[in-house]
């Protein structure tokens, strides 16, 4: 689908103001859940490359050619099936003891490089979870805020890692054991870890921000599966 809406607007064929399909419409015609096409939208639209008009749909945005990178090529795109045939095979235990290894990493690039528009990013994502109406709406600014935090390292490598954890997210177990495990008080308290992680991060503090960070992982795999 990132593909698809890539090369339209390379091509010219969605010019700047052009309104994209509905996430009903991309979702019924590439088979995805509407978690994934907004996983998509939310990615271009913190490029810049579209604008989103609460009621009126989602636009290009006038330097949309020039800010979203060339689609890519038959090679990358083998690559990146290989990757989905490979999340298919990870397991949502197996991806939470990789995300408490890997995602407190992030922090100290967080700390070193990250703008005033990550941090803008970081409290958007806060604002639309904490104001969700569905576990699945949580879910996708969850996952957003996570997202977040690995572009607020300018590092492509932690960049790709959170888009493989977020196709795992994807997957039907992950939301199964979500719906099972998030109860309003776990919830509340997530969003009260994520809101001390944004601040820890904001004011430059490492070694906080890291422990927050791998605190808040380690309660997710513990509500997840009952074990730490």
């Amino acid at each position: 689908m990132a593909r698809y809406v890539q090369g339209e607007i390379a091509s010219g064929r969605f010019p700047p103001g052009h309104r994209l399909p509905t996430e009903r419409e991309l979702s019924e015609r590439f088979g995805a859940s509407r978690g994934a096409v907004r996983r998509v939208l939310g990615h271009f639209k913190s490029l810049g490359a579209i604008t989103q008009v609460v009621g009126s749909g989602t636009f290009v945005s006038e330097r949309a050619a020039e800010l979203l990178p060339e689609p890519r090529s038959s090679a990358s795109t083998a690559v990146s099936t290989s990757a989905g045939s490979m999340v298919k095979q990870v397991s949502p235990a197996q991806l939470m003891d990789a995300r408490v290894l890997i995602e407190p990493q992030m922090v100290a690039l967080i700390v070193r490089f990250a703008t005033a528009a990550d941090f803008a990013r970081m409290d958007e994502c806060l604002e639309h979870s904490e104001s969700a109406d569905s576990i699945e709406a949580f879910e996708h600014w969850d996952g957003a805020l996570h997202q977040a935090f690995a572009e607020a390292t300018h590092n492509s490598f932690f960049l790709r890692i959170l888009e493989l954890t977020n196709m795992v997210r994807e997957e039907g177990e992950w939301g199964r054991l979500k719906r099972i495990s998030l109860t309003s008080e776990r919830r509340r308290r997530y969003e009260t870890q994520h809101r001390a992680i944004v601040a820890a991060l904001r004011d430059r503090d490492e070694e906080v921000a890291r422990s927050l960070l791998e605190e808040h992982l380690l309660e997710v795999k513990q509500n997840l599966f009952g074990r730490g």
